[in-house]
């Protein structure tokens, strides 16, 4: 063979594979991934745009939604009990916007305080389009709502007792609730109220019953949150009728309004739930044909007043946290982290909900799960984990949905001020509350002249 014939092969330099990895959207649309839909506008408004304008992070409230939620849970319950009377949960969410926007359709206030009491008085509401409730009611507390007509539901034996004190006082009768408790399954909500099946409850009634200064006119009961199976009011429903005919049998007492609380879930899933919202959550129209037509079956001369005390069925959808992303970060295990800039002082029930989070912009690229950090300086601060998002980079806005429930109520002063909150709407962009500034903390303090610095 002829040197002219002999190929010489040449080894390419070496050059390390690259790895990327790579995730969709899982075909079982009841699989816990999910592809992350750009979430761009809020009721046609751009929220890039709100970002810019108002800051980051940014609060967001649709008064569309609102005012949908209410209506839907009204409508499916007046189909089924038409003297249903729906009074906002104020606990929820305190902004006077959002509270403003529900008593508009028509809802009252359930308050648990004498301070939510105060605020819905300041928010317009009359005495007597409020149910009070709650295990700490002052005397000075209880003298004010019952002279200004509010129903009150009492708690306890000892406020029962108060209650008598204020009508003395006051010189008449004063027509009251009784709050009771129904044991639905091992871990009882028993620590308001008085137990039904120990015979607390018929004990505290006939209490009220053979007061001369007291009227039993209603019963209330709520069995929990976020209550995913329907048929749990209906057992609940069931018990406390079993009292209103003892009641009507051996006391001739005739229940004028039952108030069966809230709980109703919606907008998000818990951790561990294999099941999205919407396929885990009951409608109204569920909630609503178990309560109503044991009512009108219950055999009573005259209906009584039906009493819901919603808060996350028609606050929790309406609003949503929009927040920059601040930094990328592989974690020890290859993990991808991403850090935004609201964190858990925010978003209180990230320690219960799978929040879902998704960009605010037209996103490309492939999917890949993240744990989501919040910007606050200590380790539990992590807004979700498991998180499907695209390739993000410092300053991309990202939407955390469905947080009307619980997160702006219970937000707190820590490292980061709390942001504003905008309400949109048909009547365009409106700043319903202010972002905080570090003056804002200081405001109630007051420093002795003795420790104050220099300068």
């Amino acid at each position: 063979m002829l040197q002219s014939e002999i190929r010489v092969k040449t080894r390419k330099p070496y050059q390390k594979p690259a790895i990327a990895r790579h995730a969709v959207g899982r075909m079982n649309p009841y699989g816990p991934m999910r592809s992350a839909a750009p979430f761009t506008h809020l009721d046609g408004h751009e929220i890039r745009a709100l970002m810019d304008e108002f800051g980051s992070p940014l609060w967001m409230v649709s008064e569309d939604t609102l005012r949908h939620q209410y209506r839907k849970l009204a409508r499916a319950f007046e189909l089924h009990y038409p003297r249903t009377t729906i009074a906002y949960s104020y606990k929820t969410n305190y902004l006077g916007a959002v509270c403003a926007v529900l008593h508009s359709e028509g809802a009252w206030a359930e308050v648990v305080s004498g301070t939510e009491y105060a605020l819905a008085r300041a928010n317009g509401v009359a005495g007597e389009n409020i149910l009070f409730n709650g295990p700490l009611k002052h005397r000075d507390e209880l003298r004010r709502a019952f002279g200004e007509e509010a129903r009150v539901n009492l708690d306890s034996l000892e406020e029962i007792a108060t209650a008598e004190e204020v009508a003395r006082e006051l010189g008449r009768q004063l027509a009251v609730g009784l709050r009771v408790n129904v044991r639905l399954d091992a871990a009882p909500w028993d620590r308001f109220g008085l137990n039904l099946e120990s015979g607390q409850a018929l004990e505290a009634a006939r209490r009220i019953i053979g007061s001369p200064h007291l009227r039993l006119r209603g019963l209330h009961c709520h069995i929990g949150t976020y209550v995913l199976d329907p048929n749990r009011y209906g057992v609940a429903l069931d018990r406390v009728l079993d009292l209103c005919g003892q009641l009507r049998a051996h006391h001739q007492v005739e229940i004028e309004d039952l108030d069966l609380g809230g709980g109703y879930a919606a907008g998000n899933s818990l951790h561990g739930e294999p099941l999205p919202a919407e396929y885990a959550c009951p409608t109204a129209e569920q909630y609503a044909e178990v309560i109503g037509p044991r009512l009108m079956a219950a055999g009573f001369e005259k209906l009584p007043i039906l009493f819901l005390e919603p808060g996350r069925f028609l606050v929790d959808e309406a609003m949503h946290l929009a927040t920059s992303v601040v930094s990328n970060r592989r974690l020890s295990n290859g993990s991808r982290g991403v850090v935004v800039d609201a964190g858990v002082n925010l978003l209180y029930t990230a320690n219960w909900y799978r929040h879902e989070i998704v960009p605010a912009f037209e996103a490309r690229g492939m999917l890949e799960e993240a744990s989501v950090f919040g910007s606050l300086c200590m380790q539990i601060d992590i807004l979700r984990h498991g998180v499907p998002l695209p390739p993000v980079r410092r300053g991309d806005p990202l939407v955390v949905k469905r947080v009307g429930a619980y997160n702006f109520s219970q937000s707190w002063q820590f490292i980061q001020t709390r942001p504003a909150v905008v309400m949109v709407g048909r009547h365009g962009v409106e700043l319903i509350r202010a972002r905080e500034s570090w003056q804002d903390w200081r405001r109630l303090e007051q420093i002795p002249a003795r420790l104050r610095l220099p300068g």
